[in-house]
């Protein structure tokens, strides 16, 4: 078993080969532009079998930029010692809002996506906090609480807008059969229980193969930057699997939320099946 002395001589070590690391792997604003040549590459691949992505894509790139140098800038400031932690709890308190206008901007078919969005984002997000910070598993930090609940809200959404989608595309599929069992006298659970858990499985199977195959077909962005960072692996991999789990338990819920609450704005009181707006009948 290591001492105090060891443990602390070994943190020394780690620290500076890190400035060093870092030193040397400095990606700086060149970097930034050589790495547009597969963005170019997206573009082509787009042009040339005419996908009409390449706007998209050109679009996404100078967003990210834009959002990211912003990010860097208002973390630097956040992340401040000297800051109080209640500017980490408004950027998280931002954080739900902003997502759930994007996920209604991304299926506008599904009415009052934006609320239950973040009806989901608050259950999920408040379950993995409370666990994170409550049972000591990370220090309750501005540096850990702004990115672990950026991960959790970021994942999730990407849940939230194909559980919405498939949603949709289900009802305007499955709409004869829906009805027929509406006219047999089934409740509305039983009527829309085929779609909804069709719409939820798509969802989640995504971040269900992410959470199987880590580790072993790719290495995420945590386990990475803390290997860079200069953590010793194995607290890396523990670190990466807490952030995973709490990702997959909150996309699910999340997921759940939209689905269960969004069938409900197509189904009247007295059962009957209302499409979506721009659907043809």
């Amino acid at each position: 078993m290591s001492t105090n002395g060891e443990r602390i001589s070994r943190c020394g070590r780690y620290a500076l080969d890190t400035v060093r690391f870092m030193e040397d792997i400095g990606v700086g604003w060149w970097g930034l532009v050589a790495s547009l040549t597969m963005v170019v590459v997206t573009a082509g691949v787009s042009l040339g079998l005419r996908l009409g992505l390449h706007r998209d894509v050109i679009v996404a790139t100078a967003r990210a930029v834009g959002q990211l140098v912003l990010a860097g800038w208002a973390l630097t400031l956040v992340l401040d010692e000297t800051t109080s932690i209640i500017w980490a709890w408004l950027w998280v308190g931002a954080m739900v809002p902003f997502a759930a206008v994007s996920a209604m901007r991304r299926e506008p078919r599904l009415p009052g996506l934006g609320w239950m969005t973040a009806l989901g984002y608050l259950l999920g997000l408040g379950i993995s906090l409370s666990t994170v910070f409550g049972f000591g598993v990370m220090p309750f930090e501005a540096r850990t609480l702004v990115p672990v609940a950026g991960m959790v809200v970021g994942n999730s959404l990407r849940v939230v807008v194909v559980a919405s989608t498939r949603l949709i595309d289900g009802i305007l599929a499955g709409r004869h059969e829906i009805e027929a069992m509406l006219a047999l006298g089934f409740g509305r659970r039983e009527s829309v229980r085929r779609v909804v858990a069709e719409a939820l499985r798509l969802s989640l199977r995504p971040q269900i193969e992410t959470t199987r195959t880590v580790g072993m077909v790719f290495l995420p962005g945590l386990f990475t930057g803390l290997i860079l960072a200069g953590v010793e692996p194995l607290d890396a991999a523990i670190a990466q699997a807490v952030l995973l789990f709490l990702i997959l338990g909150s996309a699910a819920l999340t997921g759940t939320v939209v689905v269960t609450l969004g069938v409900r704005r197509f189904l009247t009181s007295d059962l009957l099946l209302v499409l979506p707006e721009g659907s043809v009948d």
